[in-house]
C-alpha cells in the first residue's frame, strides 16, 4: 500500500485535516496552500509542505513514515534547514512526522542528536494506531485512520464514512473526490474486492462515476479496440504481410498477433 500518495491526496483534498491532527483550528487552512518545494542545490523535492499566504506565519512540513528508518529525523531536519538556507533563514517553521506506530520510530539513541527539536513545540509526532476515532471525529482524521484500521473493521467504517460523505457533500465534484479517496484506500487494503462488493458499498450510481469505474470503462474500450484490430489480421495475412509487419501496422505485440493466428488454425 503506497501510503505517501494516499496521505498527500488527503491533505490535498481535505487540507484542514493536517491542522486538525496538529490540534490547531481547521480554519487555519484558509491561510495556507498545500504544495511541494524543491531544494535548489540538491534538486530534491519535499512533497508535503503547507505554504502560508502571510510570510509571517510558519511553514508546515510533513513526513509520512510507515517503515523503520533510523535516519528519518536527520533527513527531515536536513531538508528543512536546506530549504531555510536557500530561501530565508528567518522563516518560521513547524514539522509533523506521521508514523504508522510508535514501534517504528527511531530509538532514543538514534534520535539523541535531534531530541531537543522533538521536545520543542516546533515538531509534532503522530502515531496513527493510537488515534481514537468516533462519529464526532473530523472526517479527514477518520479517513486517515482507515489506513491502519484492521481489515475486519475497515468495511464497516468505510460504509459509515460513505454515508457521511453523501449526506455532508451535496456538491457532486466534492462528493466524488472524497468517494474516490475512500475507494483508493479500500482497494489498496482489499485488492481482491469484487465490483459487486464495491457497488454494494458505494452505490451503483456513485461507483460508476469514480476513478475505478472510469478505468474499467477505458480498459473495456481498449479491449474493444484491440478486438477490432485483431479482426483485420486475416485480411492482412491474405495480402502476404508477415506477423512482424502486421504487428507493426496494427501497433500490437507480436505475441498477440501470433496467438490470434493460432486460433484461426
Amino acid at each position: 500500500m503506497k501510503t505517501d500518495h494516499i496521505f498527500y491526496r488527503i491533505f490535498k483534498d481535505l487540507p484542514q485535516t493536517f491542522f486538525e491532527l496538529w490540534g490547531e483550528s481547521p480554519e487555519l487552512v484558509n491561510d495556507y496552500r498545500f504544495d511541494s518545494v524543491e531544494l535548489k542545490q540538491t534538486a530534491f523535492r519535499i512533497d508535503g509542505v503547507f505554504l502560508p499566504e502571510n510570510p509571517e506565519n510558519p511553514i508546515y512540513f510533513t513526513e509520512v513514515q510507515f517503515q523503520k528508518d533510523p535516519k528519518i529525523y536527520l533527513r527531515l531536519f536536513s531538508e528543512i534547514f536546506t530549504y531555510l538556507r536557500d530561501n530565508d533563514p528567518a522563516l518560521r517553521w513547524r514539522a509533523m512526522i506521521i508514523f504508522r506506530s510508535r514501534s517504528i520510530e527511531p530509538t532514543a539513541r538514534q534520535r539523541e542528536s535531534v531530541q531537543p527539536f522533538l521536545d520543542s513545540p516546533l515538531v509534532k509526532c503522530i502515531y496513527l494506531n493510537e488515534i481514537e476515532v468516533s462519529e464526532t471525529t473530523p472526517l479527514g482524521v477518520q479517513i486517515i485512520q482507515l489506513i491502519v484500521a484492521k481489515k475486519k473493521e475497515l468495511l464497516e467504517r468505510v460504509t459509515r464514512l460513505i454515508a457521511q460523505v453523501k449526506a455532508q457533500f451535496t456538491d457532486e465534484p466534492s462528493r466524488l473526490q472524497l468517494l474516490n479517496l475512500l475507494e483508493t484506500i479500500v482497494l489498496a487494503k482489499l485488492p481482491q474486492m469484487s465490483r459487486q462488493e464495491l457497488e454494494a458499498m458505494f452505490g451503483v450510481d456513485d461507483l460508476r462515476k469514480t476513478r475505478f469505474a472510469q478505468e474499467l470503462i477505458e480498459e473495456g474500450e481498449q479491449r474493444g479496440e484491440i478486438k477490432g484490430k485483431l479482426q483485420t489480421i486475416p485480411r492482412l495475412l491474405g495480402k502476404g504481410f508477415s506477423v512482424e509487419e502486421i504487428a507493426d501496422i496494427l501497433q500490437l505485440d507480436i505475441e498477440q498477433v501470433r496467438q490470434f493466428i493460432n486460433t484461426l488454425n
